[in-house]
């Protein structure tokens, strides 16, 4: 029995999101994420205007005048969310931690998804594969997927990301649109006087490699959530932090707003190198925050996408 308050929660998060679904996103995942072909329907009367190319010259013979074949496209297709449940995805700063936005997120592709009659997966990874669950239809396994995102305790603390991009290859067997959401934080750290003395939110190059190599199969996109003050610190003195996924312990101060100035340019350029990789890896990007709604970047993103679509 699943306790009251878990089923609340989703129930929550159900009801935001297809508010979401609804007004925001209402026939973009349609028009965006197309289907891996055309099936022949029906033969009609060729019409002025009509491309010639799909002229039936059979039936056109038999008939003395021209008839074309009319195709609809192959719409069913195979979300898998591939979602970051290492310790890094705990921190929150702003009332909602970066799993709890993840889940929402996931949440609005999966409604999105099965409203087009598309299945969808779960792949749940840290710095190994945690769970899979294979992809389905209906409302009730978009909220059995919703609980694994917010509920799940994984095993493990660390992110490979490679690690799960091979397993999807290995449990698709077709093209499917692949959503990895994760806050992209390779190796996190700070200098006692507030700056990163390692790369934060770059990838390393077997991750580019992977994604890549994903890309050419799937369609791959980069759902990143961030926290406010993994971009800006506080000021709030002298802190002591431990890191969630390696557990090193640091004590800095944030009391110099020039190191804080320095941090936050610091990471206006990580992010920058983020976007980077992953466009060189082929890959679109969403990038998301706690403290911001999500529902316009989710449209813009859409939007984009679209407006490329239509002129490629």
């Amino acid at each position: 029995m699943i306790p009251r308050e878990i089923l609340k929660k989703i129930r929550q998060i159900e009801l935001r999101t297809n508010r979401v679904v609804t007004e925001t996103l209402a026939g973009a995942y349609h028009s965006v994420f197309k289907g891996q072909g055309m099936n022949f329907d029906e033969v009609r009367e060729y019409q002025a205007g009509d491309d010639v190319r799909a002229i039936d010259w059979n039936v056109t013979a038999r008939m003395n005048h021209p008839f074309i074949k009319k195709f609809v496209e192959e719409r069913e297709l195979t979300l898998m969310l591939v979602v970051d449940v290492s310790g890094s995805g705990l921190f929150g700063s702003r009332g909602q931690s970066k799993r709890e936005l993840a889940a929402e997120i996931a949440s609005v592709l999966a409604f999105s998804a099965i409203r087009n009659n598309d299945k969808v997966g779960l792949l749940l990874y840290t710095d190994d594969v945690e769970k899979y669950i294979p992809p389905r239809k209906g409302r009730g396994h978009v909220l059995r997927v919703i609980r694994e995102v917010l509920f799940y305790e994984p095993r493990r603390r660390g992110t490979d990301l490679v690690k799960a991009l091979e397993f999807m290859g290995r449990v698709l067997p077709h093209k499917a649109i692949c959503a990895v959401i994760s806050d992209f934080l390779t190796n996190a750290a700070l200098d006692p006087d507030g700056t990163a003395h390692r790369d934060v939110s770059l990838l390393p190059r077997a991750t580019q490699t992977a994604l890549r190599m994903a890309n050419r199969r799937h369609d791959v996109v980069a759902v990143q959530v961030s926290d406010y003050y993994e971009l800006q610190l506080p000021a709030l003195g002298r802190l002591v932090l431990e890191d969630a996924e390696t557990g090193e312990v640091l004590e800095i101060n944030t009391g110099n707003p020039t190191r804080r100035a320095a941090f936050a340019l610091r990471q206006e350029r990580n992010q920058e190198t983020l976007a980077r990789q992953l466009r060189g890896a082929g890959v679109d990007t969403i990038q998301l925050r706690t403290d911001q709604p999500y529902g316009a970047a989710l449209g813009r993103f859409f939007q984009s996408r679209e407006k490329r679509r239509l002129r490629g």
